[in-house]
């Protein structure tokens, strides 16, 4: 016989402090809503066009697809294992100690706002392209898209704030708007696009811009991966609300597979769709011409204004979604990782309101999103992208690491590992050693400048175009782990059993 929710969660240490009013589907809907293929593969498809080109939608998409399965796999385990809010770090505390519960969090929480700051920037990028093409806009300036950006993060705060089962309704919704949103998007550019590309150009024309001397287009193909590894981030939700889900144990694994199973098909659909439909690829790619957003300029020249603003505000709805799911996601996190007194403010930051939700970690959570993509507005307006592209790096890196961490820990544990319900059996040697290897590969990947100018020994080197992902990564890490040495292991001994302290 299973235990219950409440009996599982207090064997982790902990009370129902939170509302658990969440269906498995909720629980599901939160990560397909925080991975959205309408936002990451839309907003951030200039980045596998600039590098690779086609290639890099029709082959880099299902190649990070399967990998990121093994990921998923392996985290799965875990959550069914541990189902409770702090996730990622309390396996890796539960595993491996405190300092390994540290740096976890930290890595965790850093990428949580990175991709609340990414997705939420994306998001204002589609929803003032939609103000503009139906006349209510004021531009798509640079300067117009952050205040749109700050605006977005305002309003999901707020809602965030509201009641958790206004979040499980609003998350529902997101995942039946995406399916059908993709639906239709594939319907309207295969029905009514004025040009479809060859089967020639989608699977084999190639684009080189990694300018360093080597590799050519095979290693700007591995820098274009970025676009589809940003989609497949976020899908940890699922564990953060699994103090709030019913039947956790078994729903937030089931929801961290079935996120990315779903999302890679009904994704590769969509990415192929917008591909085939490049009207012309030079001026897909020429910033003059796209504003440094490809897709923005395919469907406006591809299709009827009509159909172009329909499909506009489709993806805009769907990132805005998106991003709310985030801000919940990254705020339950937050207020896990506060609970055990590992943030500066723990109690502020893991205090609940009388509807039962951390209304102070939703706030910090959309502060640091903010301050995270003021750079963008510091650096001229026509490398503004790069700082959006910086911060889908950190995201992806952040994130990874955090995931990468228990993963092994948990490999390290071998047999003594004590599963729940959820359990991969005998396969976890081989899922947990493929994804551990997938994940060194992305984050060595991904520091890397997306601009041959953003290399140090290009004669045209500017420091414009540098990518800031292991910049910010090295100075962050570089903090916490001396703040660690100096005094966090005198005091943070990882999660607080509270349940055992009473």
């Amino acid at each position: 016989m299973e235990l219950s929710d409440e009996d599982r969660l207090a064997q982790l240490g902990y009370h129902q402090d939170l509302n658990r009013s969440w269906s498995a589907f909720s629980n599901f809907a939160i990560s397909f809503s925080v991975v959205s293929i309408l936002t990451g593969g839309l907003a951030s498809y200039g980045i596998g066009l600039a590098n690779g080109g086609p290639i890099t939608m029709s082959w880099g998409w299902p190649l990070v697809s399967i990998m990121v399965l093994f990921v998923g796999l392996a985290m799965a385990e875990l959550a069914s294992a541990y189902p409770t809010a702090g996730g990622l770090y309390w396996w890796a505390s539960e595993l491996g100690g405190p300092v390994w519960g540290w740096f976890t969090g930290w890595f965790n929480l850093i990428g949580q706002i990175a991709v609340t700051a990414a997705i939420d920037y994306g998001a204002a990028i589609f929803v003032t392209a939609v103000l503009d093409a139906i006349g209510l806009g004021f531009g798509t300036s640079r300067d117009v898209i952050f205040v749109v950006f700050a605006l977005v993060l305002a309003a999901h705060a707020v809602l965030n704030i509201l009641r958790p089962h206004l979040a499980a309704t609003i998350n529902n919704v997101s995942a039946w708007w995406h399916v059908i949103g993709v639906l239709i998007f594939v319907g309207v550019l295969t029905f009514f696009a004025t040009k479809h590309q060859s089967l020639s150009f989608v699977f084999t024309q190639t684009v080189d811009n990694s300018g360093v001397g080597f590799g050519g287009v095979a290693f700007s193909f591995l820098l274009g991966l970025l676009h589809a590894q940003y989609t497949f981030t976020g899908y940890d939700a699922s564990a953060h609300l699994s103090e709030e889900t019913k039947g956790a144990a078994r729903a937030a694994a089931w929801g961290v597979v079935h996120t990315i199973i779903v999302s890679a098909i009904a994704g590769y659909v969509l990415i192929l769709a917008v591909t085939f439909a490049i009207p012309d690829l030079t001026a897909a790619l020429d910033p003059a011409q796209n504003s440094g957003y490809p897709v923005i300029y395919i469907l406006e020249n591809s299709l009827d204004a009509r159909l172009a603003a329909g499909l506009l505000i489709i993806a805009a709805v769907a990132q805005l979604f998106c991003g709310f799911a985030s801000v919940t996601a990254a705020s339950r996190m937050l207020y896990a990782f506060a609970r055990d007194g590992a943030v500066p403010g723990s109690r502020l930051w893991s205090t609940l309101s009388a509807r039962r939700v951390p209304v102070a970690a939703v706030w910090f959570i959309c502060g640091f999103a903010f301050l995270l993509l003021v750079p963008s507005m510091l650096v001229p307006a026509a490398n503004a992208p790069t700082a959006y592209y910086a911060a889908t790096s950190v995201a992806v890196i952040g994130l990874y690491i955090a995931y990468g961490i228990p993963i092994a820990l948990r490999l390290r544990r071998g047999s003594g590992f004590a599963s729940g319900p959820w359990t991969l059996g005998r396969h976890y040697r081989v899922v947990d050693t493929v994804a551990l290897a997938w994940i060194a590969i992305i984050s060595v990947l991904f520091v890397l400048p997306t601009d041959d100018r953003g290399y140090p020994w290009h004669e045209d080197f500017t420091w414009d175009l540098v990518n800031y992902a292991p910049i910010t990564l090295a100075g962050t890490v570089g903090a916490i782990g001396l703040w660690w040495v100096i005094s966090a292991r005198q005091w943070f001994t990882g999660p607080r059993r509270l349940v055992e302290a009473e």
